[in-house]
């Protein structure tokens, strides 16, 4: 049983670039399927397909590299907000990952969502992580 999907998501497509993998699969949730969606939007994956099965579903992922060197075009994904310990922020109180390069995922009560498009609509919530 898993106690924290979004670690296990997180850690699943680290594993998945250090390893060197084209292509990563992953136990579909809504809250799943909403930071692949940030992912891709940003840059950071190729491509996602939202597959059904009798249980849950699938996301399938598919890791993207830099053309010359190889190297993933994920740096670093940090999970922030833990089930034991929650991190609110205000919209003033955003954070900027990487002065401004990286992107912190922020689930809001209008959706799950970038710092930089929270702090547009002035919004707050629950930093899930940050992608560099």
């Amino acid at each position: 049983m898993i106690t924290d999907p979004i670690s296990d998501y997180l850690t699943r497509v680290r594993n998945a670039f250090s390893a060197g993998h084209r292509v990563v699969e992953i136990p579909a949730s809504n809250l799943k399927k909403e930071i692949t969606k940030i992912l891709f939007e940003q840059g950071y994956i190729l491509s996602y397909k939202f597959l059904e099965d009798d249980k849950q579903g699938i996301v399938k992922i598919a890791l993207k590299y830099n053309k010359l060197t190889k190297a993933p075009v994920i740096k670093k994904l940090q999970r922030v907000s833990t089930p034991g310990l929650r991190k609110y922020v205000s919209a003033k109180d955003m954070p900027r990952v990487l002065n401004g390069l990286g992107i912190a995922i922020v689930s809001t009560s209008q959706g799950v969502m970038t710092n930089k498009k929270a702090k547009e609509e002035n919004i707050g919530g629950e930093v899930l992580c940050y992608v560099y």
